[in-house]
C-alpha cells in the first residue's frame, strides 16, 4: 500500500536521520546524495523535510525590466509539502532569497528552502520560523545581479543533482537527497539499520566492547 507524504514525512522527522538515509544509500549504491557542508541553516531550526521544487539562477550584470518574473512564477506555485531547492551555478554575487519570499513560501504551505547560495534578511526569516538553508549572507537585492531562468528543472544544488519531486531532508547534520523512485525502499531499509543501531547501543551501554558488539550486529 502506497504511503502518503505526510505519512513519510512523519517518518523521516520522527524516526530517522541524514546520516542512516545517506548510509543505506551509500550501500545501495548511490554515494553522492549528501550536499556540500558549507550549506548551514539560517536560524536554529534546521529540520527540513519534503518534495523538491526546483529553481534556477544564473549571474547577470545589468538591470532588467522585470527582474523577478520566474521568482514569483515559481513561489506562487509552491504547495504544501514542497521544499524549495535552488541553483545558482554557486553565485558569490547573488543574494536571490529573503524574508518575503520566504513569507510567500510559507503562506503556500512549503516547508524550507535550500539555497546554494546567499541569503538575505537573516534576522526576519528567523523571526518568521520558516527553515532556510544558505551557502551564508549577503544584504544585496538579486535585481542586475542574478536572474532566475526556470523551474521544476534539475538543478546542481550542493553538488547533488536534483530533480521536482525528490525527497529533500535536512537536519543537524546536513542534507540529504533521496531520488523519488528510491524513496520508499530507503526508507525501509534505514528503518531497519536503525533498529540494529539502536540494538548495538543496548549492547555497549550494558558494558560489551566495540568490537565485540560490531562482531555481533554488523552496524556502526
Amino acid at each position: 500500500m502506497a504511503v502518503s507524504d505526510e505519512e513519510l514525512f512523519a517518518v523521516l522527522e520522527q524516526q530517522l536521520y541524514t546520516a542512516v538515509i545517506s548510509d543505506v544509500l551509500d550501500e545501495m549504491g548511490y554515494r553522492d546524495q549528501v550536499m556540500a557542508a558549507n550549506l548551514r541553516p539560517i536560524g536554529d531550526r534546521p529540520l527540513v523535510v519534503g518534495r523538491a521544487r526546483t529553481i534556477l539562477a544564473v549571474d547577470y550584470y545589468e538591470p532588467l525590466d522585470e527582474p523577478y518574473g520566474v521568482e514569483l512564477q515559481f513561489v506562487d506555485s509552491l504547495r504544501p509539502g514542497d521544499v524549495v531547492v535552488a541553483g545558482t551555478n554557486q553565485s558569490v554575487r547573488n543574494g536571490l532569497w529573503g524574508e518575503l519570499l520566504s513569507t510567500a513560501s510559507q503562506y503556500r504551505g512549503a516547508r524550507g528552502a535550500i539555497i546554494d547560495g546567499y541569503v538575505r534578511d537573516v534576522r526576519k526569516i528567523r523571526n518568521l520560523g520558516f527553515p532556510v538553508w544558505g551557502t551564508g549572507t549577503k544584504p544585496v537585492d538579486s535585481a542586475g545581479r542574478g536572474k532566475s531562468i526556470a523551474h521544476d528543472c534539475r538543478v546542481l544544488c550542493g553538488g547533488v543533482y536534483v530533480r521536482p519531486g525528490d525527497i529533500v531532508f535536512a537536519d543537524d547534520d546536513g542534507i540529504v537527497v533521496i531520488p523519488s523512485e528510491l524513496v520508499e525502499e530507503v526508507v525501509g531499509k534505514a528503518s531497519v539499520k536503525v533498529a540494529a543501531e539502536d540494538s548495538t547501543r543496548s549492547d555497549l551501554t550494558a558494558g560489551m566492547s566495540l568490537s565485540e558488539v560490531f562482531r555481533r550486529r554488523g552496524v556502526l
